[in-house]
């Protein structure tokens, strides 16, 4: 029964991992939208970019956290 649950944790650790990685992708992505929109609304041209680059930050923060809360 170890030899199974010793089998089994690299391949949660992939599961959530991946997940991790749509998480960041799709964090970006709404980042993007949100930046999109403000531009729009405010008539400005640079929100996008700055709203899509905390974003990545914010995601890369947040896969860093996951990443070392899965490998513990």
């Amino acid at each position: 029964m170890s030899k199974k649950t010793n089998q089994k944790k690299p391949l949660n650790k992939a599961l959530a991992l991946s997940g991790a990685g749509l998480q960041m992708g799709l964090t970006i992505y709404l980042g993007f939208l949100l930046g999109e929109w403000l531009d729009s609304k405010f008539a400005t041209t640079f929100l996008t970019e700055t709203i899509t680059l905390i974003a990545i930050f914010l995601a890369m923060y947040s896969l860093i956290k996951q990443a070392n809360r899965i490998n513990d």
